[in-house]
């Protein structure tokens, strides 16, 4: 699914109008109609709703959602703010209709001074002042208004998108001035803004509404991001061939573990056997044999010369696919086998993770000598580590991987609660499933694992990238599902890689 700006958003709305023919009110009544389902699926009629309507077409939705709760037996109290010259066309219209059809209705126009109603922990509030078209902070009254919702103990919808918060990046957002929803009910796509960590507070749990927006012009319009659910992963996954063995699916080698972290390893190896690989050799340090050789017995092992660290590894031409770093350590004897290994050019497809990615952000000039295509998972520390610099955003966060992954031209999976795949050519990809309590020990070395696993079977960087945390998130999901979120550990989430499998395999069918 695309994730659109919010001038390509109003295209959109064009585009569905002059195809279907049809006013751009009726759009209004479709996203209006929507909206009510789902209050009047959730709230009782005798509920007492505060509407706040804006000037603009977002306060246009308002009064549409408020003619159409009345007439589904809800007497709300509406607040119009005509604070311009005049009202949009479509907001003028709508607040006619509702005159027309409720002489009665308790509508207050606003226009200088503003009575604020009494919010408690009883009212609905639903916010309608602006939309995606706003483009700068609120000021004024709206300011006012947007700190008295929030102080309320009132719940509070908004429509499309919080008032006071920008759709895409978070530069121009005033903190103090957006509406703190409990819930946005948003039209048709998922706003940008929507899967940073710092607008959490302000939109809740957000919600898609179908509103009829046309998939045809929709794949016309230009848009580098994504929003990956199970519908777009479906068909990458690869059918097994019934006639193949275990060299069809390719050999993944994994440079991991030293003394007391053999844990990593053995996750990560796991992982990598259960995402569909024919083989898996583990290079580790000699403490690992025993662990190794018990914990994953379908997995090879190459013992490294050392006792204690892996401090020298040849890749030959067996490998299809390179995952590096969890439990390695940044010693300096790991520090020498990695520069090493990229001095001497890594020709295979590559995952560096965790502490490999330690190494590359204590000798910055080894980025340089990554292979094109690379696919590095940093978390949050771990990316400001490489960036040499603490960032105080996700949005910021994000432009800034957009801009290394070109610089490098590698594939940069930043890991959080919406983890990013971003391509060299600034593409991201934004993965929608998942869980808190994936936030737990070794659940990046599962991740390494499966990406070592899609690309030792001949699946492209960015493709197995995407598939890979998809198949992640889901794993995590599904563990959730049968138990909670503070229950599982890593190794659940291998035991539901699977079903992941299954769920997003069959989705089309």
């Amino acid at each position: 699914m695309k994730i659109f700006s919010a001038n390509d958003l109003h295209q959109i709305d064009q585009d569905t109008i002059e195809e279907e023919g049809i006013i751009s009110l009726d759009l209004m009544e479709r996203a209006a109609s929507a909206v009510v389902y789902e209050i009047v699926s959730r709230f009782p009629r005798n509920k007492h709703v505060c509407i706040f309507a804006g000037p603009g077409n977002n306060g246009g939705d308002a009064l549409a959602i408020a003619r159409l709760l009345m007439i589904e037996g809800y007497n709300p109290q509406i607040y119009l703010f005509i604070t311009s010259a005049q009202l949009s066309p479509d907001c003028q219209t709508n607040y006619e209709r509702l005159k027309a059809e409720f002489p009665n209705t308790r509508l207050d126009e606003v226009t200088k001074t503003f009575r604020p109603p009494h919010l408690t922990a009883d009212t609905l509030v639903i916010d309608g002042l602006f939309g995606t078209g706003l483009n700068k902070p609120l000021t004024g009254g709206f300011t006012s208004l947007v700190e008295y919702i929030n102080d309320s103990e009132a719940y509070v919808v908004s429509i499309d998108i919080p008032s006071g918060l920008m759709s895409d990046w978070v530069q121009k957002n005033e903190a103090r001035h957006i509406v703190r929803a409990h819930i946005t009910y948003t039209f048709q796509y998922p706003k940008l803004a929507f899967f940073f960590k710092e607008n959490e507070p302000y939109v809740g749990h957000w919600q898609i509404l179908d509103i009829g927006l046309k998939p045809d012009n929709n794949t016309d319009a230009q848009s580098h991001f994504y929003c990956v659910e199970n519908s777009d992963v479906a068909s990458l996954i690869r059918p097994r061939e019934k006639f193949s063995d275990k060299r069809t699916y390719g050999h993944g080698l994994l440079i991991s573990g030293r003394y007391g972290m053999m844990g990593a390893t053995v996750l990560a190896a796991k992982a990598a056997m259960h995402t569909g690989i024919g083989l898996t050799t583990v290079h580790a340090p000699r403490c690992g044999n025993v662990i190794l050789q018990t914990s994953v017995p379908e997995a090879l092992y190459e013992p490294d010369a050392e006792d204690l660290v892996c401090s020298d590894v040849t890749i030959n031409t067996r490998y299809n696919a390179l995952g590096i770093g969890p439990g390695l350590g940044y010693g300096a004897k790991q520090t020498t086998c990695m520069l090493k290994l990229l001095s001497d050019g890594i020709k295979i497809p590559a995952v560096f993770d965790a502490d490999a990615l330690h190494i590359l952000s204590r000798q910055p000039e080894l980025l340089d000598l990554l292979p094109a295509g690379s696919i590095i998972t940093p978390h949050v520390s771990e990316f400001e580590r490489l960036y040499e610099c603490v960032i105080d955003s996700d949005s910021h966060r994000l432009q800034q991987a957009i801009a290394m992954a070109s610089r490098y031209n590698i594939i940069i999976v930043l890991k959080g609660a919406h983890t990013a795949i971003v391509s060299p050519k600034g593409e991201v990809y934004i993965n929608n499933c998942g869980n808190n309590g994936m936030a737990t020990a070794g659940s990046g070395d599962v991740l390494t694992g499966i990406i070592t696993s899609l690309l030792a079977q001949g699946y492209e960087p960015l493709k197995a990238a995407v598939l890979a945390v998809h198949l992640h998130g889901t794993a995590g999901d599904l563990a959730t599902a049968e138990n909670c979120e503070e229950y599982i550990t890593a190794q659940d989430i291998i035991a539901n890689i699977g079903k992941a499998f299954k769920k997003i395999r069959n989705y089309n069918k």
